[in-house]
């Protein structure tokens, strides 16, 4: 995966462009990027099984909310989020398991210039499904963390979980895990200096619910500064969920939240 988002970015950056000059070449790039990243597998059209929501103008280009929802009983065993117009538009793959219900997943997302947002979602029997939308934002690529660099990795590592609804044994619970991580992508200019920050970002984030695999998610520097992933766990009972996060640097952080309980 980290090869092929490295060819992803080396090989198929495009120039900034407005949303009606892009429009004539999105399909040809979609295509591409299909081929890059599936192969010559096909994906059907989800035809109502996943609706992939994102804000048409986006407010803030660096911090762009995006969530697919899935319809239907089919398992579904991964979701991969192609921003198509990005330096490197494979923004996630997450890989659900036993302890996750896979039919919500939000993330914060940055957005280069106006694009065309694909989500493919890989049922259990290998099929691949497909959605897109399309987001008019510009810049979020290149824009700081922070005010300077220091103040963007103050308190890294550092976790907090939410939940929404009411704890049940069995019974899927929403959940947003926030990560403090600056995201650094290599565009940004550092506010103090005037020179590009080295990349340095989250690459993969592993949840676990008592030893039960929730999701592993593989990132890379679309991902928005501070990430925010929501999910949807289905505990067993009363336990500890374990998040464990990987960096480029190859620096982990790990935090464990009681379920049910505080969220901190």
């Amino acid at each position: 995966m980290r090869a092929l988002l490295a060819v992803l970015i080396l090989s198929m950056a495009v120039a900034p462009a407005r949303a009606e000059e892009a429009q004539p070449g999105t399909e040809a790039r979609w295509n591409d990027l299909r081929q890059a990243i599936f192969g010559n597998r096909a994906i059907e059209d989800a035809g109502g099984k996943i609706r992939l929501s994102a804000p048409a103008r986006a407010l803030d280009a660096s911090l762009v909310p995006v969530t697919v929802e899935l319809a239907g009983d089919q398992p579904v065993k991964s979701i991969y989020l192609v921003i198509d117009n990005n330096p490197s538009p494979l923004a996630a793959h997450v890989s659900f398991g036993p302890a996750a219900d896979a039919h919500r997943l939000a993330l914060r997302v940055r957005v280069d210039q106006y694009t065309p947002i694909h989500a493919v979602a890989e049922t259990s029997d290998g099929k691949l499904y497909g959605a897109a939308t399309y987001v008019k934002a510009a810049g979020g690529c290149s824009a700081p963390a922070g005010s300077d660099d220091a103040a963007a990795l103050k308190d890294i590592g550092h976790m907090k979980l939410r939940f929404a609804g009411a704890y049940a044994p069995g019974r899927p619970l929403q959940a947003e895990l926030l990560i403090r991580h600056p995201n650094f992508n290599g565009m940004q200019m550092n506010q103090v200096t005037r020179n590009y920050t080295p990349p340095w970002f989250a690459r993969t984030t592993d949840v676990t619910f008592e030893g039960r695999n929730v999701l592993h998610l593989e990132s890379d520097i679309s991902l928005s500064t501070d990430p925010a992933i929501g999910f949807t766990l289905v505990p067993s009972g009363p336990g500890h969920l374990n998040v464990t996060v990987r960096d480029s640097k190859d620096l982990t952080y790990s935090h464990s939240f009681d379920v049910p309980g505080r969220a901190s």
